[in-house]
């Protein structure tokens, strides 16, 4: 199937076993395949930046951060997605019928693009939204330093915060991440 894959449309089943295979990585949406763009060197810093920050935050608690590399099942047998980086806690539960779609994010964390922060705030925020696990996403901006924080609230709403320099993301799961540490050394590459 190759590249022509993202003009394609394919079964739930056969997009996963399809996208095993494959070097780039694909998301898919009801029977749709979109092609994932490749980041700048500050955005895959970025990436590689939250993730570590948030891998400390979370030592010590039940959880474990995911590489962007981790499908997610964002709606069983219809949405799949790859997020920049994301943390599962309470075990890592893997969407039944697979052994690499993982079923329940907590963090799901966005590095923004001009390509792709418009879907990232929109399409893909909408998917995120539905499902049950999720308690904080995260809008890492490549342009400043400012991560959006949406949080779920106890009866199910979603709280929005803005976190600039010098502040700190409190994640519901109880950990917090300091924003500099995300940031120290991403304005010295090229944001592409």
């Amino acid at each position: 199937m190759g590249d022509a894959a993202a003009t394609q449309r394919m079964s739930a089943a056969a997009y996963l076993e399809w996208e095993r295979g494959q070097v780039a990585k694909h998301e898919y949406r009801l029977g749709e395949i979109r092609s994932r763009a490749g980041g700048s060197p500050r955005h895959n810093f970025l990436s590689n930046a939250v993730g570590a920050e948030l891998r400390a935050a979370v030592r010590g608690r039940p959880c474990h951060v995911l590489s962007p590399d981790q499908r997610i099942s964002a709606k069983q047998g219809e949405r799949y997605v790859y997020a920049d980086a994301v943390v599962a806690c309470g075990g890592v539960r893997m969407e039944p019928g697979t052994s690499d779609v993982l079923a329940n994010p907590s963090v799901a964390v966005e590095v923004l693009s001009p390509s792709t922060e418009a879907y990232d705030r929109g399409e893909k925020w909408a998917a995120y939204q539905r499902i049950p696990s999720l308690t904080d996403y995260l809008l890492v901006s490549q342009t400043s330093v400012r991560v959006e924080h949406f949080r779920r609230e106890a009866d199910g709403s979603w709280r929005y915060l803005v976190i600039e320099a010098g502040g700190a993301i409190s994640l519901a799961i109880g950990a917090a991440v300091p924003v500099d540490a995300i940031y120290e050394g991403a304005f010295e590459l090229d944001a592409g």
